[in-house]
């Protein structure tokens, strides 16, 4: 089988397309014939060196997948050999096969297309984790998301509307704001010109926002805590803008508020397998309704991931970018 290997940390140029040894399922787990992949962050710090796989998980990256059952590993119940489906990895899934417990497999939704189902395992899990099992996102709040142009904040978007709330959503742009506005987004914040402090808090009449999903870390602490509602979340998913801040704890007791910070990939397989049973209860019934649906930017061939690599880190695209492997 061919995969996307990294023999040396770099630039996108780091990326190869070689020849690996074949895969075998073990105890519980299916092997599957890759479709397609998606590009994420983690991707791009892993290829840089940053971000090394958790012990035991592929060492090639790529973090969900479409595609179809092709074996079953002992002790891997309710699959069958040609279910389409689609993955939340641990990596791996820049190849033509990955082998995935089978507690991370989800059925391709009713209604999406098999090549664009690999856009939906690690953003649905991630937002339907953070905003709705630890943050608790109810109907009738306010939901900000930064970053709502990128894959995780087009499907925060549409959950968050689903659901019953209201959207505000920091972007660099007119033109990613306006497909945010399409999404659904009711609150539209241009970070390069406004301040989102003041901006949610006139948006709200003076109250903040209940939620917010964050992937900027250091750089957004303060201000974050500061356009908190009372009794507000801070749902902490990413450190684009670094790992160490500063944080007024009198503020964050006056709001009686929270802060969460989480990652997918290392946790383990039990939490990963209650996330994609929670997703498949909740979120799948809304992608087949039409409620819900996968926002892809572009497909690119899977050995050219450089180029999906390039265009996630020029940071000018809308949703995910998908890497196909035919």
């Amino acid at each position: 089988m061919y995969a996307i290997t990294i023999p040396e940390p770099g630039g996108p140029e780091a990326l190869v397309w070689a020849e690996v040894p074949d895969l075998v399922p073990g105890e519980g787990e299916v092997l599957v014939e890759v479709v397609a992949s998606a590009v994420n962050r983690a991707d791009i710090l892993q290829r840089q060196g940053f971000y090394n796989p958790p012990a035991g998980a592929s060492p090639y990256p790529g973090l969900e997948c479409s595609g179809r059952i092709a074996a079953l590993g002992p002790g891997a119940s309710g699959w069958a050999v040609g279910d389409e489906v689609c993955a939340l990895l641990a990596g791996g899934g820049y190849a033509q096969k990955v082998v995935v417990p089978a507690g991370q497999l989800l059925p391709v939704p009713e209604g999406v297309d098999l090549t664009q189902a690999a856009a939906l395992p690690e953003v649905v899990c991630t937002v339907w984790s953070n905003v709705f099992m630890i943050a608790h996102l109810r109907p009738g709040e306010t939901l900000l998301v930064h970053g709502g142009s990128s894959g995780i904040g087009t499907m925060a978007i549409q959950l968050a509307k689903a659901v019953g709330a209201k959207v505000a959503v920091t972007a660099g742009t007119k033109e990613k704001l306006e497909r945010c506005a399409e999404l659904g987004a009711d609150i539209l914040i241009n970070y390069r010109e406004q301040d989102f402090v003041a901006e949610i808090k006139q948006a709200t009449g003076g109250a903040g926002a209940d939620v917010i999903l964050d992937n900027m870390g250091a750089k957004y602490l303060d201000r974050n805590v500061q356009a908190l509602a009372v009794s507000g979340r801070l749902a902490i998913i990413g450190m684009q803008g670094g790992a160490k801040g500063e944080l007024n704890i009198g503020t964050l007791l006056g709001k009686r508020a929270a802060i969460s910070a989480t990652s997918l990939r290392a946790r383990p397989l039990s939490e990963k397998a209650a996330i994609v049973a929670a997703v498949r209860e909740h979120v799948w019934p809304l992608l087949a309704a039409g409620h819900v649906r996968p926002v892809v930017d572009r497909e690119l061939p899977m050995s050219d991931a450089a180029e999906g690599h390039r265009v996630v880190e020029a940071s000018g695209h809308v949703g995910k970018v998908l890497l196909v492997t035919s």
